[in-house]
């Protein structure tokens, strides 16, 4: 569902409202959980919620008790549907995106704000970069991205970045969707290289290999897929 918000005047990016709405009918009384989510429609700023947002918006949910309490950080978060989600679980979130793209890391504020988040840390962490701010996070149980697995001259450094997570916080683990986009790419020799253990979750196990998910048809027949990436152990 999209509400226009802001149309603007000329040069200013217009704002919409996108709702999703997750639901537990198995539960007794069933549970629910609504989130909206502010998308800019200007085409330069390309901020908007992509299907595997969705679908790990859906594993989250599906793991909400699994959340409660524990710190989370969402990379390349972009609009934040995952980690508005994650926060509205009762995790302790941080959103980030590219330090060196502060529209994205106001968008990030902008999702808080429509959800009513006002304990969401949000910084700028760009992939590949061993910032003062990356190292001086806390520690952390979860670490989300969502379509980080983008374009392929950034794979490495995602994986950079995740790897240097992973050991700060040898427990933590990578949740992450990705959508096949070409068959020639793979992180598989990254992984190898960073000494990354890549586990396959499959959509039917959390409800999430359907063409409408949360209320909205984005997931479409879109290619999907999702991984849990730890550290390697001998």
């Amino acid at each position: 569902m999209c509400c226009p918000m802001d149309r603007g005047g000329a040069g200013t990016p217009s704002i919409a409202y996108k709702v999703f709405s997750f639901e537990d009918t198995k539960k007794n009384p069933p549970e629910s959980l609504t989130v909206s989510i502010p998308e800019v429609l200007n085409p330069q700023y390309g901020m908007y919620v992509w299907p595997c947002a969705v679908v790990l918006a859906q594993y989250l949910w599906t793991q909400r008790h699994e959340l409660k309490g524990r710190t989370v950080l969402e990379l390349g978060a972009g609009v934040s549907l995952p980690g508005v989600v994650a926060a509205k679980c009762g995790a302790k979130v941080i959103l980030s995106d590219s330090a060196k793209t502060p529209q994205c890391l106001e968008n990030c504020r902008h999702s808080c704000e429509a959800n009513g988040l006002r304990d969401v840390v949000v910084l700028g962490l760009t992939w590949g970069e061993v910032s003062p701010d990356l190292v001086l996070l806390p520690k952390l149980d979860f670490i989300l991205g969502s379509d980080v697995f983008y374009e392929p001259q950034d794979f490495e450094d995602v994986l950079v970045t995740v790897a240097f997570l992973l050991r700060k916080n040898p427990r933590a683990q990578f949740w992450t969707t990705y959508q096949e986009r070409s068959a020639d790419w793979s992180i598989e020799p990254l992984l190898h290289r960073w000494k990354l253990n890549c586990v396959d979750i499959h959509l039917e196990k959390f409800d999430a290999d359907k063409s409408e998910l949360a209320g909205s048809t984005l997931p479409g027949s879109h290619s999907v897929q999702m991984m849990m990436i730890r550290l390697k152990t001998d």
